[in-house]
């Protein structure tokens, strides 16, 4: 299930989706360090992207969707 979640998000992917165009810079999928990143409990990933348009770096949760768009994949 986390896989789906998570999506083609792979580190150097680049998309797009309502809040911006975005590169995965890593994929965090170790349980106890998503939770601690993102200070959730029921964290089951984290995504570390950058945000091309504004240039900062975060760490999301979000699930892939039918509106995220793959712009630039990687090998």
């Amino acid at each position: 299930m986390t896989v789906q979640q998570i999506g083609p998000r792979r580190p150097g992917l680049v998309y797009d989706n309502a809040t911006g165009t975005f590169e995965v810079r890593a994929v965090i999928t170790d349980l106890a360090e998503a939770r601690r990143i993102l200070r959730r409990n029921a964290a089951r990933f984290a995504v570390l992207v950058r945000d091309l348009h504004a240039g900062t770096e975060y760490y999301t949760g979000a699930t892939w969707t039918g509106s995220d768009r793959v712009l630039k994949a990687v090998a």
